[in-house]
């Protein structure tokens, strides 16, 4: 054991950043074993995980069950090597036990582009990749988060997926590990629990796991404080869960669907919990919109009253049109951001993003009124029916931002940065079925922008065609991308979402090897089409998302929730519908 703890030390000098791997921050969880362990992980950097709400719940959810939890990260790179060229299995971060000996390991995919580092963990704890070649000596091998909901391209690799809300499926199957004799009874029985989807015992139909109440959900009453910078160093509050507003190419917006809200109280005593166990003093209202939150007003007059006054409230998502004055007072008056995501009215109407220039023009105006001297847009290209005159609307509204700015003599020069991505279609939204642009399109377009934003004081930002492609073919993919993801691994492939590691030219090689062509999940899907996460239901139908797709192609706007019911398939369960 001496001998261990001197290599891991070695291993820790010569790793860029030690505190990554070393524990031993405030509220750190203190590992004891018990009758079923699980090792919550997350296939990125520590200061990234750290950053994740999902993980927090999960992993309280364990807790409060009476679980063994303990957490575990992607090494990057130079500690990973280390453990490898010393032959020391990746272990858990506060107990410092061994990924394969926990009863079960459990990763949340937030995003595509970890994929690899799932492999990449695995293959470091001494773990097999595929499911198949794992017996009841390894832990079972299970994931959550938003990445399941098209569970096809990691079936190969995981004993079992958490499909939606995961604070009480988890904990279940859980229970159910501790009730049955073995590997095989675990998964055939785990396979009838809701929410949850067994590779090895397929269903067809299997549908998401769905939390009704917010306010009796499970919540961290304190969060771990990283030793580095997080990516989102902040105590954390999720307002509500859902989106009222059915932007037709935002996948998050359907998979969280309906909407629950929390109350103010509930609000209001965990942020107290949050602040006084942590000691931050900022504190963000987490939600999809959380300028659509109901109760927004009263949550802030509430947080003022009883958060200490040194503590400053953060509105990370606010829509241009619920930009209010009152809501950026305490903000540090700098940049400002806003997503239009099109240039023009027509192309909004398409996408349903129902804002409106004029809607634009009134926020950014009032934040000139405030001290804002920087403002950030989002937008996208290749969204469908996009023309060139969609694109030079985005130069348009750019314009006419600087022209509200220096209509008044301000202090200090406009600075409008726009960044522009490529669209990605993804499952369950009404753009589920279109293609993807070409890189020849995209490159198109980007020069359209880049001469038509030719202003003073504006720059432009794009996106790497190759990342959003291969995005594309991992959240549209079938069983086959199982193959291409094995071999992109082998070939040296991992950190994906890191520019400086992606390996465009391995993941074109792996295509090849497995025999897959990425146009087969970049093209055009039928309409009549069986998709590979058919089998998936999250409550919204088919045939809304159908609707939405014919309306789209009318230019036809639907609106959101808030302007009445759509009928989308969720109406028994929608706490806005009154049946």
């Amino acid at each position: 054991m001496k001998e261990i703890q001197t290599t891991l030390r070695e291993c820790l000098l010569r790793s860029e950043k030690p505190s990554r791997y070393v524990g031993g921050e405030v509220n750190a969880p203190v590992f004891r074993e018990g009758a079923f362990s699980f090792c919550m992980c997350f296939p990125e950097v520590y200061e990234v995980g750290m950053s994740n709400l999902g993980t927090k719940i999960v992993a309280a959810s364990m807790e409060r069950a009476g679980f063994a939890v303990d957490w575990c990260f992607a090494p990057w790179p130079d500690f990973g090597g280390a453990l490898r060229s010393h032959g020391l299995p990746l272990c858990s971060l506060y107990g410092r036990k061994p990924l394969r000996e926990f009863d079960m390991v459990g990763f949340s995919l937030g995003f595509e582009l970890s994929y690899t580092n799932v492999l990449y963990m695995l293959d470091l704890a001494g773990i097999p990749l595929l499911r198949r070649e794992r017996g009841d000596a390894y832990p079972i091998i299970a994931c959550g988060g938003p990445c399941c909901i098209n569970p096809a391209p990691l079936a190969a690799f995981f004993d079992l997926f958490f499909i939606g809300d995961g604070e009480e499926a988890d904990a279940e199957v859980g229970r159910l590990y501790l009730a049955c004799k073995d590997r095989e009874e675990f998964l055939r029985r785990a396979a009838e629990v809701k929410g949850v989807y067994v590779p090895a015992y397929p269903r067809s139909r299997v549908e998401r796991a769905y939390v009704a109440d917010l306010d009796k959900a499970i919540y961290p009453e304190s969060f771990i404080v990283p030793n580095c910078e997080a990516v989102h160093d902040r105590a954390v509050i999720e307002v509500m869960r859902g989106c009222y507003r059915g932007c037709r190419f935002c996948q998050a917006g359907f998979l969280y669907r309906p909407v629950r809200t929390r109350s103010v109280e509930t609000l209001t005593k965990q942020a107290q919990s949050l602040i006084e166990t942590t000691g931050y003093d900022e504190l963000s209202l987490n939600s999809l919109s959380t300028g659509d939150y109901p109760h927004l007003r009263e949550l802030l007059r509430s947080l003022k009253e009883r958060l200490p006054k040194d503590v400053s409230v953060a509105l990370p998502s606010l829509r241009v049109d619920s930009f209010d004055s009152e809501f950026a007072q305490d903000s540090r008056k700098s940049s400002l951001t806003f997503a239009p995501e099109a240039g023009t009215q027509r192309l909004r109407d398409v996408i349903n993003k129902d804002i409106t220039l004029e809607e634009i023009l009134k926020a950014a105006n009032s934040a000139f009124d405030l001290g804002y001297f920087s403002v950030k847009l989002y937008f996208m290209f290749g969204l469908p029916t996009e023309t060139d005159e969609d694109l030079l609307g985005i130069a348009d509204i750019a314009q006419r931002i600087s022209d509200l700015y220096y209509a008044k003599k301000r202090a200090k020069s406009l600075r409008i940065s726009i960044s522009a991505s490529t669209f990605i279609p993804k499952p369950f939204t009404p753009f589920q079925w279109e293609r993807q642009a070409s890189e020849e399109e995209v490159r198109h377009k980007i020069e359209v922008l880049r001469r038509a934003l030719r202003l003073r004081g504006v720059t432009l930002s794009w996106n790497d065609y190759f990342t959003s492609q291969l995005e594309a073919c991992l959240a549209r993919g079938d069983e086959r991308m199982g193959d291409v993801i094995l071999e992109a691994y082998r070939r040296g492939c991992k950190f994906d979402s890191w520019m400086e590691q992606l390996d465009a030219e391995s993941w074109r090689a792996a295509f090849a090897a497995a025999g897959v062509q990425p146009s087969s999940y970049t093209r055009a899907f039928a309409e009549d089409e069986v998709l590979p996460w058919d089998f998936v239901d999250i409550g919204v139908n088919k045939a809304f998302f159908l609707r939405e797709k014919q309306k789209a192609y009318r230019a036809e706007s639907t609106g959101g929730c808030l302007d009445g019911c759509k009928r989308c398939g969720l109406q028994k369960i929608c706490p806005k519908v009154n049946l």
